[in-house]
């Protein structure tokens, strides 16, 4: 049974500093917890998997964007790798030069200089490594969202042709479909985590992504009474695929 990376990138609700934010703290709050994907740091959480967990909210460094503006699709709605505007549309932040070079220098460039470190002591231990990428999503669709299918399934993975092998897209269909619960597959979100030095380099590397639809264990900000039972529903994948 191998041993999985858990990167863990929204869970935050901390700004380290506030340089540059130009709304009101209330809009600010509300927005947090808006795009947080609370408790995912808990529902994830196990004893002997490796995880990495971003400090800091999205709305401070986004650490699942592209660094360069020009690769990243949410840039052009002023929500890259360091947002500028809110889901509205409206003005969050002004980023100069200076404050981006300091920001991805002391954080987002950290943060995956951790995921690269233990994906490369994981291949010396082993043919392979698993990245899962964990996050939860709300029931409804953001504003800015890319995909705006109305199509809301419980649970959602995401693939990338290049790292997430065919057997394990296969088994995860298999595991929550044998729940009853509706699983899309690259819908509403698509994608998953690799770090940059193996990114369609390195078959070895493999990921896969996992979303939470926030129905089945929140209300507002607070953990509802199905809570524990999506948390073993999560263990239970996680467990599944650590065996594959």
């Amino acid at each position: 049974m191998r041993k999985l990376i858990l990167h863990i990138p929204h869970s935050s609700t901390t700004i380290p500093f506030m340089d540059g934010f130009i709304a009101d703290s209330d809009k600010i709050t509300a927005e947090i917890f808006k795009l947080t994907d609370l408790y995912t740091d808990d529902l994830f959480s196990t004893k002997d998997d490796d995880k990495l967990i971003a400090p800091f909210t999205r709305l401070f460094c986004d650490v699942e964007r592209f660094a360069d503006d020009d690769l990243e699709a949410m840039s052009k709605f002023g929500m890259g790798v360091l947002y500028e505007k809110f889901d509205d549309g409206s003005m969050l932040r002004v980023v100069t030069p200076e404050l981006r070079k300091r920001i991805l220098e002391g954080f987002y460039w950290k943060h995956h200089n951790k995921l690269s470190e233990l994906v490369k002591t994981h291949l010396t231990t082993s043919t392979n490594c698993l990245i899962v990428d964990c996050h939860s999503f709300p029931e409804k669709t953001l504003n800015r969202a890319l995909n705006k299918t109305a199509f809301r399934p419980d649970f959602n993975i995401g693939t990338d042709a290049f790292h997430t092998p065919n057997k394990l897209i296969e088994v995860a269909t298999k595991y929550f479909e044998s729940l009853g619960y509706s699983l899309g597959i690259d819908e509403p979100y698509s994608g998953t985590i690799v770090p940059i030095d193996y990114y369609k380099k390195d078959v070895r590397v493999q990921s896969i992504m996992l979303e939470v639809n926030r129905k089945l264990y929140l209300s507002g900000k607070e953990k509802t009474a199905d809570y524990n039972k999506t948390k073993q529903v999560v263990q239970g994948f996680l467990t599944t695929i650590r065996e594959i």
